[in-house]
């Protein structure tokens, strides 16, 4: 699809980008000529993901760090720039979610879910923002919502809310900062499985089973598919496109919210169960 060197020359950022979805766009950037940044929580993990990414034979700078952390990002911001010379993208991909009924979330559990996608994506990006208006150069921003940010969906309350800031923050600034050559984009991916992201949503096999019946392409989402288009929006082949989200689900979200077919299929008070038992074991 793309030409080898479609992103030479371009060093892209991406946060959450030692594992999942993240890695997977961070080694597909890797493989068309990008520098790559990433950051996240779990150093291991990013060192992980540092070994994989260099087999490649592009450079990789790793920082670990929690995206709820503002000071520390701006200090990313400048040791990122300090070692590649510069920063051209911004892949904001850290997330946080849960699934629960709405009536068992805390106040602590909401606002934890608020303040690292929607907090951390802020952070992000101002920092960087500002970095490219200092120095008067153009760039890219590219972040990773949810199609339930616009519809909607039972039992992800707070990412819902939190990816609906994150996609009006998108537009807002793809208007306010244009004139200073900076374009903002989003991808509302459907299903794409991941191991973390599928313990904490698809708990269960019936589950699993029932959703994929719900997706009218009857498969789920490859990464590669994901990294493609990301690759073309923070690409020169998409100067003109900004302030725009791209929906990449199948069809999935033609049939609604993400999850709203639960509050059918499964009795409430086993879904509450089936809650509790996984924050159970993730606390564990």
């Amino acid at each position: 699809m793309f030409k080898q060197n479609i992103l030479a020359e371009k060093t892209i950022l991406i946060t959450g980008g030692g594992s999942g979805l993240g890695l997977s766009m961070a080694r597909r950037f890797a493989q068309l000529g990008a520098n790559i940044a990433i950051c996240g929580r779990t150093q291991s993990r990013l060192d992980r993901a540092k070994k994989e990414l260099d087999q490649i034979g592009k450079k990789v700078f790793t920082y670990s760090v929690d995206v709820r952390d503002y000071d520390r990002l701006g200090e990313m911001i400048e040791k990122i720039v300090a070692h590649f010379g510069a920063l051209d993208s911004l892949l904001n991909n850290a997330a946080g979610n849960f699934l629960s009924p709405a009536e068992d979330i805390s106040p602590n559990g909401f606002k934890t879910i608020i303040d690292i996608v929607l907090q951390g994506s802020f952070n992000c990006t101002h920092h960087f923002g500002n970095y490219l208006i200092r120095g008067k150069k153009h760039g890219s921003i590219l972040n990773i919502v949810t199609t339930y940010a616009s519809l909607g969906s039972a039992f992800v309350l707070p990412s819902a809310c939190a990816k609906a800031g994150v996609l009006t923050m998108t537009k807002s600034l793809a208007a306010e900062w244009a004139v200073y050559g900076i374009r903002v984009n989003a991808i509302a991916p459907g299903a794409f499985p991941t191991e973390g992201a599928w313990s904490r949503l698809m708990p269960d096999p019936k589950m699993e089973e029932m959703y994929l019946k719900k997706i009218p392409a009857g498969r789920y989402g490859e990464h590669i598919e994901l990294a493609n288009l990301a690759t073309f929006l923070l690409s020169d082949l998409a100067p003109f496109i900004t302030g725009e989200c791209v929906t990449i689900d199948g069809g999935e979200s033609l049939q609604g919210g993400q999850f709203n077919f639960l509050t059918q299929l499964i009795p409430r008070n086993l879904l509450r169960q089936m809650a509790k038992a996984m924050r159970k074991t993730q606390n564990e």
